[in-house]
């Protein structure tokens, strides 16, 4: 894979692969072909590879399940390709029934990847209203228990999408998770959108939080940071830290303890700037690390090391 040129695998002709089309075909849902806000039509082409990182890490949090652009890659490939610019592993995250099982799935088949799996807090008013979310819950706490899956998540509050009503369905959802990444001794994965003060309100109201809480895609600003800093969570920074009008994002991420830092795609959504928009891979976590130990004044090689280390005590050690 040449640096500045899209990898082989993301380009249109390339050729098919030992994973059958009908494998391919039951995957999730493909990414919508318009921006969510402008709804104009995005670049449907991967971005070119960048120049890979001088110590390995590790993709915090990727849906691989997703389909976008205008080639199907596989698991596979998609690891592989992630692998040659520094990119050892990921996890892939659930955000329903159906995703949850894919990533135990293809964590099963591919040593670089382990598993998260979850119930969207979007999703759980909707099950709640149906009388689906005890069977739906019911059968996250059985996949949690495969010793692919290293945390639960993705859970939280997202005020962004859920109004008021569906709130309270949210925080039940949550509590549940939290509840269940202490039974089975597994981190938390926190989707935590524009609801930062009840996220941190929960997680001081749980009972018992498990070893490491998450926040994956890192929304906060410094405020949120030192409040995490002080309590010792996880943050997990994402391509949006690279975006022109993040300022609070990079502010946050100057004063986070460099000890709580892990690295994400959230692929195939929040490709790094300048590709913002084009589909995202793990393939491009070295763009975001670049632009960390830009903001953080770091060497490059010491903050991937603090990473990587921060990724292991997080989740254990796979790669």
């Amino acid at each position: 894979m040449t640096p500045g040129q899209v990898p082989p695998v993301y380009l249109p002709q390339k050729t098919p692969t030992t994973e059958s089309a009908e494998a391919e075909s039951a995957r999730g849902p493909a990414r919508s072909q318009t921006e969510e806000k402008s709804q104009k039509k995005r670049r449907l082409e991967y971005p070119p590879a960048p120049e890979p990182l001088p110590v390995p890490v590790i993709d915090n949090h990727a849906h691989l399940d997703f389909r976008d652009g205008q080639v199907q890659v596989t698991v596979a490939e998609h690891l592989e390709a992630a692998h040659q610019v520094g990119v050892s592993g990921a996890v892939l995250v659930g955000y329903d029934v159906a995703s949850s099982e894919f990533s135990v799935q293809a964590a099963r088949g591919h040593q670089r990847a382990k598993a998260a799996v979850a119930l969207h807090p979007n999703d759980a008013p909707l099950l709640v209203a149906e009388g689906a979310y005890d069977g739906a819950f019911d059968r996250i706490c059985e996949l949690a228990a495969e010793p692919e899956v290293v945390a639960v998540g993705e859970t939280g509050l997202d005020y962004f999408r859920t109004e008021e009503g569906g709130r309270g369905s949210q925080r039940r959802s949550f509590f549940d998770h939290i509840a269940l990444a202490v039974q089975r001794g597994l981190a938390v994965q926190i989707h935590d959108r524009q609801a930062h003060e009840d996220v941190v309100a929960v997680l001081k109201d749980a009972p018992a939080l498990p070893g490491s809480v998450v926040f994956h895609c890192f929304s906060g600003d410094a405020e949120l940071a030192r409040i995490c800093n002080a309590n010792g969570w996880y943050m997990s920074f994402a391509g949006t830290v690279t975006f022109n009008n993040a300022r609070n994002l990079r502010e946050a991420l100057a004063v986070a303890d460099p000890q709580l830092l892990l690295v994400e795609t959230d692929s195939p959504f929040l490709t790094p700037h300048p590709h913002r928009g084009q589909p995202n891979a793990p393939y491009m976590v070295p763009q975001t690390m670049r632009l960390m130990a830009q903001v953080r004044e770091s060497e490059l090689s010491r903050l991937c090391q603090q990473v990587m280390f921060n990724t292991h005590q997080a989740y254990g050690v796979w790669t």
